[in-house]
């Protein structure tokens, strides 16, 4: 049986399977959703056995348990692994929901819910892509799957799982579909993502909070001055100041730079989309290298002093911040890290405290195009979709898939399906029906065409 009239025969139950996974709300930033991390480890255990692995189990990990199941094919034959996560982000605030994130619905052609792209619905277009492989007797490699709980909180327990089960998961490659598409029209891999360095600021001045007018212009105003030192980070031309900071960075060659300026970009409708009326980043970069292969300086949030209803003249004691900053392939967070934290002490005026608590990080990644898993990929977007995909880099991170290659010594192809408009980690996520089946038909191609 084709492909495609195997997903038309099965779909409502494709469906139904998936929104038995989004019926969970596996929430790993909530303690209380711990019952549903297992709950939906489970599912995707019971899933997983049914559409043709030889065994599946739950694994422990220091946090979320990780769910592990395997296709034998032959010792000799080589062996993909397919990473997924079934954790999804926090889905706040409810009001601006059209309906409700733990009830899909299927509206527009398009399933609505939390999960319904990231990375649920992903996940499932891996799963019933090797369904009907195994069935239809095509399978000519082993499969191994291992599926995390923990993505959305930055994966904390699975450097460790990998380094301990290392032979567990040996494999020739990884493949993840998790990232997205520049359209729904023009399909596209991801062959790079960038790293990220994440900290949070702690400037103290008086050992409390002052009255503003007793005290305002004679002793330093944290906030003023935390202001002040963040502003300091990068120049005018938008290239971030810390010392050494660019030791690493790798300019991108010429020809990924034409390449780059090749991509269908309308500069405009970016601009309007996001409802902005001109755009800034670093000199002599273009928008697409700028939010994908330089590295960037942000800051996530900064409070102190009073926000509340009505005003309160009050000079505050603290002031805070939370930072980030995207990497490029090469930027070791944890160097990184460490020159931020440096540096920013180092500016520190005499009138207050600084305090930088490095917190999260990862490295950045590049896929090489000539990789025979690449190839195998980019032959299955061209079967599903009519198209050959772009090469393209992108501006998210991905910490664990750095981790991948430096603990377990493997590439990984970036088979995404998402787009934009999916609304991941927003009110509205949602993923279009008609994605849904031309992944599941790139992602047999992939195993039809893959070989080293």
């Amino acid at each position: 049986m084709e492909i495609k009239q195997y997903i038309q025969e099965n779909e409502n139950r494709f469906l139904e399977e998936l929104f038995s996974l989004i019926r969970i709300p596996s929430i790993s930033a909530f303690p209380e959703n711990k019952d549903d991390m297992l709950a939906c480890a489970e599912r995707w255990k019971q899933l997983l056995l049914e559409a043709g692995a030889d065994e599946a189990h739950i694994m422990p990990s220091n946090g979320n348990p990780l769910v592990y199941a395997e296709k034998r094919i032959s010792p000799d034959a080589p062996t993909v692994l397919v990473y997924a996560h079934y954790d999804v982000m926090p889905a706040e605030p409810l009001e601006l929901w059209k309906s409700k994130p733990f009830e899909p619905e299927i509206r527009d052609g398009r399933i609505w819910a939390r999960g319904a792209d990231d990375d649920k619905g992903q996940a499932m277009i891996q799963a019933k892509a090797f369904e009907y492989l195994v069935k239809e007797g095509l399978l000519k490699h082993n499969v191994k799957f291992i599926f995390e709980g923990e993505e959305e909180i930055g994966s904390p327990s699975l450097n460790a799982f990998l380094k301990e089960h290392k032979e567990l998961l040996k494999a020739d490659v990884i493949l993840v579909s998790d990232t997205s598409m520049l359209g729904a029209d023009l399909p596209s891999l991801t062959t790079g993502l960038r790293g990220l360095a994440y900290w949070e600021i702690e400037v103290t001045g008086p050992n409390r909070d002052l009255h503003s007018g007793h005290f305002g212009g004679a002793v330093a105003n944290p906030i003023n001055t935390l202001c002040s030192m963040l502003a300091q980070v990068i120049d005018e031309n938008g290239r971030i100041t810390v010392p050494h900071f660019y030791d690493e960075v790798e300019e991108v060659p010429a020809a990924e730079r034409e390449m780059i300026a090749n991509i269908p970009f309308d500069e405009k409708k970016y601009m309007e989309a996001i409802g902005v009326k001109a755009l800034k980043g670093e000199k002599g970069y273009s928008t697409l290298e700028r939010n994908s292969c330089r590295p960037s300086f942000d800051v996530c949030g900064i409070w102190g002093g009073y926000t509340g209803e009505g005003s309160k003249t009050v000079l505050p004691s603290k002031a805070y911040a939370k930072v980030s900053s995207r990497l490029v392939p090469h930027q070791n967070h944890e160097t990184i890290s460490k020159l931020f934290i440096d540096y920013f002490q180092s500016i520190a005026p005499d009138y207050v405290q600084v305090k930088v608590t490095p917190m999260h990080g990862g490295e950045g990644y590049v896929c090489p195009i000539m990789l025979p898993a690449y190839k195998a990929a980019e032959k299955g977007f061209t079967k599903a979709f009519g198209k050959k995909p772009l090469a393209v880099r992108r501006g998210g991170s991905i910490p664990i898939i750095s981790d991948f290659e430096k603990i377990l010594g493997i590439k990984t192809v970036l088979m995404g399906f998402g787009l934009e408009s999916n609304a991941i980690h927003s009110p509205n996520e949602n993923f279009q029906l008609d994605i849904f089946r031309k992944g599941i038909e790139a992602v047999v191609e992939f195993h039809k065409e893959f070989d080293l």
